[in-house]
């Protein structure tokens, strides 16, 4: 049974109490999204970006500043990170693309097809110390007009992605998902997490979080299931410098410890899309839920060097 500490967390393992602030609270930076998704932390400008996907935009926050407009319209672009050089990499459904925003604001495509053939509708992405891009292709934001357009897949498969942006080589690394979704690095790299969220249309289907080493920075191997979500499905996750996986859920944020025991959770009082870590400190949780996002300090330190 968990313990709590507050209204705001259910304690599972005392490993969760030292990464938590029991008199934090609960701060939220704006609630007019119609679904919130893709945060990324810009610390050398000191803001916030995420996707409103419905919508069509990108919003930005700034500490004391509020929210203005990133980006209007965005192609309907969902999860979001940077690259080593500090420029935002985005996931759009409209165009079923990667893009790259270069420093001087325009947009460059990195991948939206595979052997020929449209890829499905990326949807999050991350990027490795090496400068690889590695993606998600699940089918969410073709299977209506809500989040995207509404078509048929072409690719037979929904898959997991690494693309070497030096060569423009793009290497499906996974093909067996039933919607990827959420992915994340361990902070040595030597392990990719990877979400399952095929549930949110057959109850029947992985509702977990996968885990598969990574071997020479370019292949995937031992794939297993990392862990089970209670409540909802994995959506978007994050790590901290120790390992423990921060991921989105039906009741909030679940915080799994690296031998994937759930440990504790925040809760949250909307579903919970995705999550990242940020601050000056990288020790506030920056959550996109439904309409809002929220903030909160943690005594964790996020491993994702923004």
């Amino acid at each position: 049974m968990p313990h709590d500490v507050s209204p705001l967390y259910e304690i599972y393992d005392s490993r969760f109490r030292n990464l938590v602030v029991p008199s934090a609270g609960l701060d939220e930076l704006y609630s007019d999204c119609r679904w919130a998704e893709g945060p990324v932390w810009f610390a050398d400008t000191g803001c916030l970006i995420w996707s409103d996907i419905p919508n069509e935009r990108m919003l930005r926050w700034v500490p004391g500043g509020g929210v203005s407009i990133f980006r209007a319209p965005s192609n309907f672009a969902n999860g979001n990170t940077r690259d080593r050089q500090g420029r935002l990499v985005s996931c759009e459904h409209g165009g079923r693309r990667v893009t790259r925003t270069e420093i001087d604001g325009s947009i460059t495509v990195l991948a939206d097809s595979y052997k020929g053939k449209r890829l499905n509708s990326p949807n999050d992405v991350v990027v490795h110390s090496d400068g690889t891009i590695w993606f998600t292709d699940p089918t969410y934001g073709i299977l209506s007009n809500y989040e995207g357009y509404k078509a048929e897949p072409e690719q037979t498969t929904r898959n997991v992605y690494r693309l070497d942006p030096s060569t423009n080589a793009l290497e499906a690394v996974v093909d067996d998902f039933g919607q990827p979704n959420g992915l994340a690095f361990s902070p040595d790299e030597t392990r990719l997490y990877v979400a399952d969220s095929a549930a949110s249309h057959d109850v029947s289907a992985p509702r977990h979080i996968r885990v598969f080493d990574v071997v020479g920075g370019k292949t995937l191997t031992n794939g297993r299931v990392f862990c089970e979500i209670d409540a909802g499905i994995p959506d978007g996750f994050r790590a901290d410098i120790e390992g423990n996986i921060w991921t989105s859920a039906g009741d909030g944020v679940h915080c799994f410890a690296p031998d994937g025991m759930l440990i504790g959770k925040i809760k949250i009082p909307q579903t919970v899309a995705n999550l990242t870590f940020g601050g000056p400190r990288r020790n506030q949780l920056f959550i996109t839920a439904t309409r809002s996002v929220y903030c909160i300090f943690t005594a964790a330190t996020g491993a994702q060097i923004a």
